[in-house]
């Protein structure tokens, strides 16, 4: 199965390269999967329905959130009817909307997709290492399996916490990345058992900006502690950054994976197909 997922989608900027580029995109990497993190696809925070919608028209397959998941208040009321976006399951029980969902791919495939949320200088959500445990549970992964592929998007401050949760499931799930700091890592390697891992996707937004915002008043908020002007994204040219992964059917384990940008400020990188 080839898997693409790209990072947080920031503004504009974002929103206009993702749909612009991800169709050509996947056909050029024959991508059977494609998930995406839009937790700042509006002005940077949060993502209304109508982008849940033109993202998933544009090719995404399943739409993953984080920490601004609440920011645009009517997706609280849409969440729960579209089973293609979903917010990290360690939230508390009763929030709306689904942690994990599973969707089919070509071939008569299906693979399970499952976003959590880190706790180290974030907020004090249920533990996500045994949420994700639970959800495992449910499943088995691999010919025969309920599933032939899994991957997990972390989104979380710590990279100690990506990694732990990367180990903690190597061999059980077919990739684990980060999302949340909107830098890419360069550390896309395949683990001891087979696991796909990437602490951070980076972003899909201008790069010449602070993790997405307008570099002005970002940086000013460093210099004075005082409440300055709101946080807007940058609109520069965006680069779609991310990862690709293919993985073996049989096992639902990983080949290969390659980081993948596109656009923008930064080198890029296509994985040959």
């Amino acid at each position: 199965m080839r898997i693409l997922f790209l990072g947080d989608v920031v503004g504009r900027s974002g929103r206009d390269a993702l749909t612009t580029e991800l169709p050509g995109l996947r056909a050029r990497l024959k991508a059977d999967l494609v998930v995406v993190n839009a937790e700042n696809a509006s002005h940077g925070f949060g993502v209304s329905p109508d982008m849940v919608r033109t993202f998933l028209g544009s090719g995404a397959d399943v739409l993953t959130l984080g920490n601004h998941s609440w920011d645009r208040k009517e997706l609280i009321g849409f969440i729960d009817g579209e089973p293609r976006l979903i917010r990290p399951l360690n939230y508390p029980p009763g929030t709306p909307g689904r942690g994990a969902t599973v969707v089919e791919v070509p071939g008569g495939r299906k693979a399970l997709v499952i976003n959590a949320m880190g706790r180290l200088f974030m907020e004090p959500l249920d533990d996500p290492f045994r949420a994700v445990q639970a959800v495992l549970a449910q499943h088995s992964m691999g010919a025969g399996g309920t599933v032939q592929a899994v991957v997990i998007d972390i989104h979380a401050e710590a990279t100690s916490e990506k990694m732990a949760l990367a180990h903690s499931f190597d061999g059980k799930v077919s990739l684990v990345v980060g999302t949340h700091t909107h830098v890419p890592s360069a550390d896309q390697r395949i683990l001891e058992n087979g696991t796909a891992y990437m602490t951070d996707a980076g972003m899909c937004g201008d790069y010449d900006s602070v993790i997405g915002m307008q570099k002005g008043g970002a940086a000013l908020r460093f210099w004075k502690k005082v409440p300055g002007e709101k946080l807007a994204p940058a609109e520069g040219p965006a680069t779609l950054s991310g990862a690709f992964v293919e993985t073996d059917d049989a096992t639902g384990l990983a080949q290969r994976v390659e980081p993948v940008r596109l656009g923008g400020l930064l080198a890029p990188a296509l994985p040959a197909v």
